[in-house]
């Protein structure tokens, strides 16, 4: 069995990248850099979800422009689970899941199950999710902070929750590539010292559906590059571009999905199902049964913990008593290409690429930095 990769929240996760950026556009805010990123006044951070640190390596020959930035770069982890809703929050506040409570794809609230990227309307953002995050406070001290996303994106739960405080571009095309560079300049250039986050989310789709192995995620990839390598070319010089991922994906092939359902013993004491296939959540009145049933049964395809020793394990970092409950009483982390899945979502089984886990597939996302001027070839503190 190969061992967890736990996060080392504080020094080497997604909640380090803004606190470091803010050590340089805003030193009242945040006193030091743990990344050792190059100075600049402005900044530009891109999230390509689905752009995990080992496949990126493996493809590199089909992005010469994001290949050419790894050696320079750093390798950072999500939080967990090694999921969207949950890495998003961590980046926009810098907290842990523990205090910011968005601790999963699905996890309960309300006691129901709730979709975190659908969001539930009978929960308002801002005291579902309290922590304040940093395009507010930099926001707050006259940092020109922007968002250039999907228009779909602008009012949702999960915007309001984990990336409030910024200035919102709308798209309505994403696969219009020059209108969002044009997007990504302007707002880059709206103040004296800038922050613009900008979203891609197609080579996650293409993972999901197509597999993270496959020909169509390869030529996905070769076209994020070649906007990215666009944007940087449009960018002004002193301009620091970033690029990062929210989680890695493994391919799970359909005799290695193990249905809930049709196992003996597993549905057996839940109340409450949550997570996804890679990291499933059990909600259930006797934990420690429903533990040794699954362990039982999953043996060395699957890590079993109870909430306590998860916690204990760093798996949230620290979790506030506000948050604990929605955590659930058993986790079962899955290892290999393995995937538990349930018949009451169906849409799980379109799934090829799917991700959650604690394995190095997963977790590991890279932190690349093109901050040298095209003029000069300096840094933007050396010019």
């Amino acid at each position: 069995m190969v061992p967890l990769l736990l996060p080392e929240y504080g020094r080497s996760t997604l909640g380090e990248v803004l606190p470091a950026l803010a050590a340089h556009l805003a030193p009242e805010l945040a006193s030091s850099d743990v990344l050792g990123l190059p100075a600049a006044k402005r900044y530009v951070l891109v999230m390509v979800d689905g752009l995990g640190h080992h496949l990126l390596h493996r493809a590199k020959s089909r992005a010469p422009y994001l290949a050419g930035l790894l050696d320079g770069g750093l390798i950072l982890t999500s939080a967990v689970p090694a999921t969207t809703a949950t890495s998003l929050s961590t980046l926009g506040t810098g907290c842990e899941p523990g205090q910011h409570g968005i601790v999963g794809y699905s996890f309960r609230a309300m006691g129901e199950i709730i979709n975190a990227l659908t969001w539930d309307d009978r929960l308002d953002p801002l005291d579902f999710q309290p922590e304040p995050t940093w395009f507010e406070k930099l926001a707050g001290v006259g940092i020109a902070v922007g968002t250039v996303s999907l228009n779909t994106f602008a009012g949702t739960g999960l915007t309001h929750a984990a990336l409030r405080g910024t200035r919102f571009v709308g798209l309505d095309d994403e696969r219009d590539d020059q209108t969002r560079v044009d997007q990504v300049v302007a707002a880059s250039r709206s103040g004296e010292r800038s922050l613009v986050y900008a979203y891609e989310r197609r080579l996650d789709h293409a993972g999901h559906g197509s597999g993270c192995g496959s020909e169509i995620w390869r030529q996905t990839l070769d076209g994020i590059d070649g906007w990215l390598e666009h944007l940087r070319d449009s960018l002004d010089p002193d301009t620091c571009l970033l690029v990062t991922g929210d989680h890695g994906m493994v391919d799970v092939p359909g005799n290695r999905q193990i249905i809930i359902e049709d196992t003996p013993g597993l549905l057996s004491g839940l109340d409450l199902i949550g997570g996804e296939g890679r990291l499933r959540q059990l909600y259930a009145d006797r934990p420690e049964e429903v533990a040794a049933r699954w362990r039982s049964q999953l043996g060395e395809r699957a890590v079993v913990r109870l909430r306590e020793e998860a916690i204990e394990e760093g798996w949230f970092g620290k979790v506030a008593p506000s948050m604990l409950a929605r955590i659930g009483d058993v986790l079962v982390a899955l290892e290999g290409d393995w995937a538990v899945m349930t018949l009451a979502r169906p849409g799980e089984f379109t799934l090829v690429g799917q991700h959650g886990s604690l394995t190095a597939e997963e977790m590991c996302v890279p932190l690349l930095v093109d901050c040298l001027t095209r003029v000069t070839g300096q840094a933007p503190d050396q010019a």
